[in-house]
């Protein structure tokens, strides 16, 4: 995300249950990625469900309207970049920010070329119930936290107040804003996106109070409302040493990256992903369909299609 302390297919791979702590499977890329004169193109997929619905949506167009054959491999976000340099996959569609991959890779072996906006601004913040935050609104202010310390600890914090985050994989801020914030909490990993969401609803069911690493675009603010914690300000480099950050997460446009021989000899399908841009209601829109609705990525793929033609129509390659 800048670093996305954290913050997509293959019917198998593409599924809500991964977590976010995917294993690492550059070793087991698809044959047929980087495949010359081949009609294939390989599409590295996180376990977010909205980098999830990116995938979806660019496969299931590639696909039908291009006549690609679509491969996928899922990779955790640091090792992507090496598969993508290494042309083990294409193109990475959701990136939140990965400045020394970015230096190396990108301004330095020219292995990997920039693709563009994807149209979304990420942030990662930390979010309390908003039903809880109305009946303390000073919880809102990082400098109220240790007061209501008592009321967010678990079992797993001890003494302490538990600040919920999702997967150990992710590279977040978290352990070094408690301490560097002098607050009375313990960082708590539930495991994986998927882990942290049904820990999230069964908090809210029982409306208990919870205080959560989240993370926007993300399709559970529509069915559990949180309010956002202040932290200090984000200032640009605030967070340049993760021992001694103390500053909020920045808002971060969304990247795409692909294969630089990909990118410049991938024809309409590289053409094509540089094109891809929608918006955080559109990858909500198929987010939902896939988490809530439990539909397949295919099917959620081909319902957002056939309702919003003239945005994708503008990326296919002319």
């Amino acid at each position: 995300m800048f670093r996305r302390t954290t913050l997509i297919a293959s019917a198998a791979v593409l599924t809500l249950a991964t977590g976010c702590g995917a294993a690492d499977m550059t070793k087991q890329a698809s044959p047929f990625a980087n495949a010359r004169g081949a009609k294939t193109v390989t599409l590295s997929v996180q376990s977010w469900v909205g980098a999830q619905a990116n995938v979806a949506v660019a496969q299931y167009l590639l696909e039908h309207e291009l006549g690609y054959r679509v491969d996928t491999v899922q990779v955790d976000e640091v090792p992507a970049w090496d598969a993508l340099s290494q042309g083990r996959v294409d193109a990475l569609l959701e990136d939140w920010g990965h400045p020394e991959q970015e230096q190396r890779y990108v301004e330095e072996k020219k292995t990997v070329t920039r693709g563009g906006d994807l149209g979304v601004t990420g942030h990662i913040g930390w979010y309390v119930p908003t039903y809880f935050a109305k009946k303390h609104p000073d919880v809102t202010d990082w400098k109220n936290l240790n007061k209501y310390a008592d009321e967010f600890r678990t079992a797993e914090s001890g003494g302490k107040g538990q600040l919920m985050d999702g997967s150990p994989s992710y590279v977040t801020n978290d352990k070094a804003l408690v301490k560097n914030l002098g607050l009375d909490y313990k960082v708590v990993f539930a495991g994986s996106e998927a882990a942290q969401i049904t820990q999230i609803k069964q908090f809210a069911k029982e409306k208990k109070p919870f205080l959560t690493y989240w993370y926007s675009p993300q399709w559970l603010f529509e069915k559990v409302p949180m309010t956002e914690v202040k932290l200090p300000p984000y200032k640009e480099g605030c967070d340049a040493d993760p021992e001694k950050v103390a500053c909020a997460y920045p808002h971060t446009p969304l990247q795409k990256y692909l294969n630089t021989d990909f990118a410049e000899k991938g024809g309409k399908a590289a053409a094509f992903l540089k094109n891809f841009q929608w918006t955080t209601a559109d990858q909500n829109e198929v987010s939902l369909m896939i988490a809530e609705q439990k539909l397949s990525p295919e099917e959620a793929a081909k319902r957002w299609v056939e309702r919003h033609e003239a945005t994708w129509k503008a990326w296919l390659p002319r």
